[in-house]
């Protein structure tokens, strides 16, 4: 296969001092609002999170990446639509959890008897959220937003994690999650709130 080089970009000085004078106009991190954090999620089709005055820009997805979520998407929404159940949607796709918090799953479902909590902004919350693990910083979805999908009430929430090729199926509790189950090589991943449904873990990573 022939090799590819690297892109180059030549930014002119002119470009480079409007790039400059464009980013003194937008707030400091910690100092974003609501207001201005979906003012610029309206005008660009990158993943963009926020927190508590900060806006994270989160990396271009791998074509590997993208191949784990369009075939997880393809075997839930024909669970999901056969019977249906609900509406699931993909990344990008803005998820409210709380005052101050935004956040962009990689999959995102809303039960039937849900839907007035979808909104032209994004949705109010969830029912059930799916992340695939970022190697450029796992723990954000392995704690973080573990912690912050359980406060803001989402029932399930499925880790998917390119990393140990394993799904981590969480369902809510009182004091937080608690894992239905880890799946790996050669198992079927299960769901609590979609009972019935089932998924290849095999078959997710070779996709």
């Amino acid at each position: 296969m022939a090799a590819y080089p690297a892109p180059r970009f030549i930014i002119s000085d002119e470009q480079a001092a409007f790039a400059r004078q464009l980013a003194e106009l937008l707030p400091a991190q910690g100092e974003w609002s609501e207001a201005e954090y979906l003012w610029l999620t309206n005008r660009t089709n990158r993943l963009v999170e926020f927190s508590a005055g900060y806006v994270d820009i989160l990396p271009m997805p791998t074509p590997g990446h993208q191949r784990i979520v369009a075939f997880l998407y393809g075997v839930m929404l024909a669970f999901i639509t056969s019977r249906s159940l609900g509406t699931l949607l993909f990344a990008p796709l803005r998820v409210y959890l709380q005052p101050g918090k935004w956040r962009e799953p990689d999959l995102v479902f809303l039960l039937a008897v849900n839907m007035d909590r979808e909104t032209e902004q994004g949705f109010i919350g969830a029912d059930l959220v799916v992340e695939v693990v970022s190697p450029d910083d796992p723990q954000r979805d392995l704690v973080t937003k573990r912690r912050e999908y359980a406060e803001a009430g989402i029932a399930e929430y499925w880790i998917v994690n390119p990393l140990t090729e394993t799904i981590t199926v969480l369902r809510l509790e009182q004091d937080g999650y608690t894992e239905h189950g880890t799946f790996g090589q050669g198992e079927v991943a299960t769901s609590v709130l979609l009972a019935g449904l089932t998924v290849d873990v095999r078959a997710t990573f070779a996709a």
